[in-house]
């Protein structure tokens, strides 16, 4: 029978998705069948399943860390926001609607059977399902048609374990606080407590964790570190924090958009040895870039109108005169044509764009979700010549139809045996656009890119080639090592066999 466990948060962006990934990553070197699972989650990371369904990308890193591949049942319900009061609703891997934040409210019981529905049938597949909440359970307004916190561990059934960040301050007073708000019933599920994110030596805590513990009943089962690993984030929340490496040969600006998606476009690029990938929203921070990307966006047409509004279009523009080559992928590529017209995600109507590709792009009601093989087109000019001819695999999630001159095709697509061209260079390959994500986790090709940048620099090539694959496998075990070191995770198997037994 299946056993489960619920990690939940005290706040948001307490680290629980990292966490998650970790008991996968465990519970598989354990033997165990696992898989994560999160009933609703809201961000604009997103990916593609196997079969052409869209989901959160912090439950495919989760599988990923579990040895499987993902399956949209692992994460039935994506929000993405496109404004502040609105969000596209993701059901079971394709586009519902557009819902306001008070209908979706009152939309969501009509949803829980069919997360009842897809948790059980996810759980006669695995040994072991690690259920993800969101927010917090304490948000009391919310709780009367939760689907993702206390009320999705009744409809599994599973114990749960409370996760606080510390290096935010006040996590006594959060672990405190959150399980003060909780229905009787509901405490009666949290079996234990994590304290996220520590610096320093954990003897200071000492008497803080008996009081804590004396005063809720509830024990803490470890003090995790803040740990030097390289996972993707769920959301833009992480980017707020993010802290410029030291610099290295290489620099790449990655434009933050107020409406960034699938920013783990960029991690393989991150984990170059050589690079330095920094997020920037102020003009002048594009100034020691060898390459400027703009990534996607949510909403294109908004962010467009917020890059001439900050001056950034004009800097963009401004470093491309001056020879720094620009990549735009998805929305970006999209920024980099001469025009747009949107009456589907924006409503906005007709924009020009940055005018730096010979592309034309009508968003359309369908979105295009699909994984791809595909090649680089041959004989490509100035600093993409390296990257002629090589192979690629990645995921396109677009509403945007872009028209292409295809003897000015960067790229080609395998789809259904079929050659289609697709991407864009402009006729000196100073600028190069794509709605392939996914692009960098391909390792001849950020390698070829990162030597052509080096090339231009006067640097000699890198020969040693980064295997990313083989480094996020080495990522997870570090992960899964350090929590074994810090967190009781027998008593995490205990809490699971225990309340197994009681439900039996």
């Amino acid at each position: 029978m299946t056993q489960a466990i619920m990690l939940q948060g005290t706040a948001s962006d307490v680290g629980k998705s990292v966490l998650v990934a970790g008991l996968c990553r465990i519970f598989h070197q354990d033997g165990w069948r696992t898989a994560p699972f999160k009933s609703q989650n809201m961000a604009l990371n997103s990916g593609i399943t196997p079969d052409g369904k869209e989901m959160g990308r912090a439950q495919i890193f989760q599988a990923e860390a579990a040895g499987i591949e993902p399956d949209v049942r692992m994460n039935p319900v994506l929000l993405k926001p496109t404004s502040d009061r609105q969000a596209q609703v993701v059901l079971m891997g394709q586009v519902a609607c557009n819902m306001d934040a008070a209908s979706y409210h009152a939309y969501k019981p009509r949803l829980r059977e069919q997360i009842t529905s897809v948790y059980q049938s996810l759980a006669q597949e695995y040994d072991v399902l690690v259920l993800e909440g969101a927010g917090s359970p304490a948000e009391i307004n919310l709780r009367d048609r939760d689907i993702v916190n206390m009320g999705m561990a009744e409809i599994a059934h599973c114990p749960v374990i409370l996760v606080a960040d510390i290096d935010r301050g006040g996590v006594f007073a959060a672990i405190y606080g959150t399980l003060a708000l909780l229905q009787e019933h509901e405490r009666w599920r949290v079996k234990g407590v994590i304290i996220n994110k520590f610096r320093g030596d954990v003897a200071l805590l000492h008497d803080g964790l008996q009081q804590i513990e004396a005063l809720t009943g509830v024990p803490v089962l470890g003090v995790m570190p803040w740990l030097d690993i390289d996972l993707e984030e769920e959301d833009g929340v992480a980017l707020q924090r993010v802290k410029h490496t030291r610099k290295r040969d290489i620099d790449i600006a990655v434009v933050h958009l107020t409406h960034i998606a699938n920013f783990t476009d960029f991690n393989a690029l991150s984990a170059q040895p050589d690079v330095r990938v920094r997020y920037v929203s102020r003009p002048d921070a594009l100034d020691d870039a060898d390459l400027i990307i703009l990534p996607g966006s949510k909403n294109t047409l908004a962010d467009l109108t917020w890059l001439r509004e900050t001056a950034l279009a004009r800097r963009v523009l401004a470093r491309h005169r001056d020879g720094i080559p620009v990549m735009g992928i998805c929305g970006g590529y999209q920024m980099l044509g001469e025009s747009l017209h949107d009456e589907v995600e924006s409503g906005l109507g007709s924009m020009p764009g940055l005018g730096l590709l010979p592309t034309k792009t009508r968003f359309a009601p369908v979105k295009t979700t699909t994984r791809v093989r595909a090649e680089m087109a041959t004989n490509l000019p100035g600093w993409l010549a390296p990257l002629s001819g090589i192979s690629l695999n990645g995921y396109e999630i677009h509403m945007g139809e872009t028209r292409v001159d295809v003897t000015r095709s960067a790229l080609y697509l395998q789809k259904n045996g079929e050659r289609i061209a697709e991407g864009t260079f402009s006729a000196d390959g100073s600028v190069f656009g794509t709605y392939l994500h996914g692009l960098f986790d391909n390792n001849a090709f950020t390698h070829a890119m990162v030597n052509s940048l080096r090339a231009r620099k006067g640097l000699p090539a890198r020969e040693e080639k980064l295997d990313y694959a083989a480094y996020k496998a080495q990522q997870f075990d570090v992960l899964a090592t350090a929590m074994r070191s810090y967190i009781d995770i027998e008593k995490v198997y205990r809490i699971m066999r225990e309340h197994q037994e009681r439900k039996g």
